[in-house]
C-alpha cells in the first residue's frame, strides 16, 4: 500500500545568525602648548541604529572620547570629543525582512602623539544576533504507514527593545570638580509576564574628581529598573536582555558653605533581549511501513533557553604588572578608570581574565600615568557543563600600592552577572516516502531476540507489527525488555 502523507506547516521566528566583527574609531585633541601628557582616556561606546539588507547588516554608533590631561605644571584639566561610526558584517544567510539587535563594546583603548595633537584609537567590537522567520514542517499522520505520535515542544524567538532613563543624585565631601565619568551596566533579572518584560540591573559609575588638589576616584552602584511593552510576554518567563548606555551626563554643584558637592547623574539606557514561546503540539516522531520499507527525513531543532541569571560577587587581590617602571620616588595619587577583559571557561566554569585600571602618579614634582593589569581566576558554581553564558563583569573599588620597591599589588570587587540556560531539543518527521528495499520472506514464526533496554515500538519496528499487536502477543512481557528475553511471533497464512 503506497504511502499517503499529511503534513501541518507552521511560521515561527528562529536566531538565524550570529555576527561578530571589529572596527577603528579615532578621536583627535589638539592643546597646543598646554598639555604635557595625557594621564587617563575614558572611551565610552553608544549604538545607533541596525539594519538588514541582502547578505549584510550595516550597524552604527557613537564614540565619546574623555581625556584628562597635565600641563607642565602638573596642573589637571579635561576635554571630551565624540565621533560618529558605521560599519557592516556580511553573511549569505541575511535578508531584509529580518530584525537586528547589536551590542556594542570598546576594547583596546590606544592613544599617540601625531605633532602637537593627540589622537585616541579605540576598537569598537560588535556582537550581532539576527532573528528572522521562518517555516518548520511536520508529518502528521500518514496511511500505509504505522505512525508514532508524540507531544513534541516547540519554540519560536520574541524579541524586544525599548529605552529607559534613569538619574541619580548623591553628595560627595570635597569634591570641587569632576574630571571624567565611566559607567558600566549589568542586569541582574529580566522577566516575562503580564504583556511586559521587567528588566532590573545595576550601573557601575567610576567618577574621578578633584577634592581640592588632589585627584580622587570615586565610585557608586545605581540600580535601576525597567519595563519594557511586548504583546508577546503574556506567560512569566525568563528573558536573556543587553543594557547598552545611549547617553550619559555628570554635573556637580558645590555648596562652599557646607563644604559637600551634590552630584547629579542621569543616564539613556538601551534594552534589547529575547525569549523564547514554547508550545506543544502532536507530531510523528517516527514511522515505518509493515509491507515495503519507508525512507524518513527528520528535523532536528535545539536552542538554550534562559533559566536564571546569576549574580556573582567576588573581591580579587594579588601581584599585578605595571606598564611603566615605578619605585619608591612615586607617589600613587588615584587609580581610575577600571575595566576588565575575561574569558569563559563552560567545561569547567572557571572565569579567567585580567582587571586593568590607569595609576596616576608623581614622580620628582611631574604627574605621569601607567596602566595596572592584575590577573584574577573566578569559579562561578553552578555554572559548570556549558549551562552559562553571557557573562558579564564590572570592576569598581581599585586600589594599588607598592608592597616592595618596583613591585605593586592591587585590588578591585567584581560583579559577574552569568546567564543559566537549558538547552531544549526536539526531533520530528518532516518527510516519508516509499522506499525500495530487499523484500522480507514470508515465514509462519518469527523469534526476536530483542537488546537490553528494548522498547515496545522498537521491537515493533523491528517486526513491522503494530505496537499494540505485538504487546497482544507477547502476553505478560514487561517493557522495556530486559535483553534476556525471546518473541515468538506466529503469522498465519493470509
Amino acid at each position: 500500500m503506497p504511502i499517503k502523507a499529511e503534513y501541518q506547516t507552521e511560521s515561527y521566528i528562529k536566531k538565524t545568525a550570529v555576527l561578530r566583527t571589529q572596527s577603528v574609531v579615532e578621536c583627535r585633541f589638539s592643546f597646543g602648548d598646554g598639555a604635557n601628557e595625557i594621564l587617563a582616556v575614558c572611551a565610552q561606546v553608544s549604538p545607533a541604529g541596525c539594519e538588514v539588507s541582502s547578505g549584510r547588516v550595516n550597524y552604527g554608533g557613537r564614540l565619546v572620547c574623555t581625556v584628562v590631561c597635565s600641563d607642565v605644571n602638573g596642573k589637571l584639566s579635561r576635554a571630551q570629543k565624540g565621533a560618529e561610526f558605521a560599519h557592516f558584517a556580511d553573511d549569505d544567510r541575511l535578508a531584509p525582512a529580518q530584525t537586528a539587535q547589536c551590542r556594542l563594546n570598546c576594547e583596546r583603548v590606544t592613544v599617540r602623539r601625531d605633532g602637537s595633537s593627540f589622537v585616541v584609537s579605540a576598537v569598537v567590537s560588535a556582537e550581532i544576533t539576527v532573528y528572522g522567520s521562518a517555516e518548520r514542517t511536520y508529518l502528521a499522520s500518514a496511511s500505509g504507514a504505522v505512525c508514532r505520535s508524540e507531544p513534541v515542544k516547540l519554540l519560536s524567538a520574541v524579541t524586544f527593545s525599548g529605552e529607559s532613563e534613569v538619574e541619580d543624585e548623591f553628595e560627595a565631601a570635597g569634591v570641587e570638580d569632576i574630571l571624567m565619568h565611566d559607567a558600566k551596566v549589568l542586569v541582574t533579572d529580566c522577566r516575562c509576564g503580564g504583556g511586559e518584560v521587567r528588566v532590573n540591573g545595576e550601573i557601575y559609575l567610576s567618577l574621578l574628581a578633584m577634592r581640592g588638589d588632589e585627584p580622587v576616584a570615586l565610585d557608586r552602584v545605581i540600580p535601576f529598573s525597567a519595563e519594557i511593552m511586548c504583546d508577546d510576554a503574556v506567560l512569566p518567563r525568563r528573558a536573556v536582555c543587553c543594557a547598552q548606555l545611549l547617553e550619559a551626563t555628570v554635573s556637580a554643584r558645590v555648596n562652599e558653605e557646607r563644604g559637600r558637592c551634590s552630584v547629579t547623574f542621569n543616564a539613556q539606557l538601551r534594552l534589547d533581549g529575547s525569549f523564547f514561546e514554547e508550545h506543544e503540539t502532536s507530531a510523528v516522531t517516527d514511522a515505518f511501513c509493515e509491507e515495503g520499507n519507508a525512507s524518513l527525513e527528520f528535523a532536528y531543532e535545539e536552542e538554550d533557553v534562559c533559566e536564571e541569571i546569576r549574580v556573582y560577587a567576588e573581591r580579587v587581590s594579588g601581584a599585578c604588572s605595571v606598564k611603566g617602571k615605578v619605585d619608591y620616588s612615586c607617589a600613587f595619587r588615584v587609580a581610575t578608570c577600571p575595566r576588565a577583559e575575561c574569558t569563559y571557561s563552560a567545561d569547567t566554569g572557571m572565569l579567567e581574565g585580567a582587571v586593568s585600571c590607569t595609576l596616576v602618579y608623581v614622580r620628582e614634582g611631574e604627574t605621569h600615568s601607567t596602566e595596572v593589569v592584575l590577573p584574577f581566576s573566578v569559579k562561578l558554581n553552578g555554572s559548570e557543563g556549558g549551562s552559562a553564558s553571557a557573562v558579564d563583569v564590572a570592576v569598581n573599588n581599585i586600589s594599588v600600592r607598592q608592597r616592595a620597591e618596583g613591585e605593586c599589588e592591587a585590588e578591585a570587587s567584581l560583579k559577574i552577572t552569568a546567564c543559566v540556560c537549558g538547552r531544549k531539543n526536539c526531533r520530528y518527521v518532516c518527510g516519508i516516502e516509499d522506499a525500495e528495499g530487499d523484500k522480507d520472506e514470508d515465514c509462519a514464526i518469527t523469534v526476536l531476540i530483542p537488546c537490553g533496554g528494548e522498547s515496545l515500538w522498537a521491537a515493533a519496528k523491528r517486526l513491522k507489527m503494530k505496537p499494540e499487536e505485538v504487546a497482544e502477543a507477547c502476553g505478560g512481557v514487561n517493557f522495556p525488555l530486559g535483553g534476556q528475553e525471546r518473541i515468538v511471533i506466529y503469522r498465519p497464512k493470509k
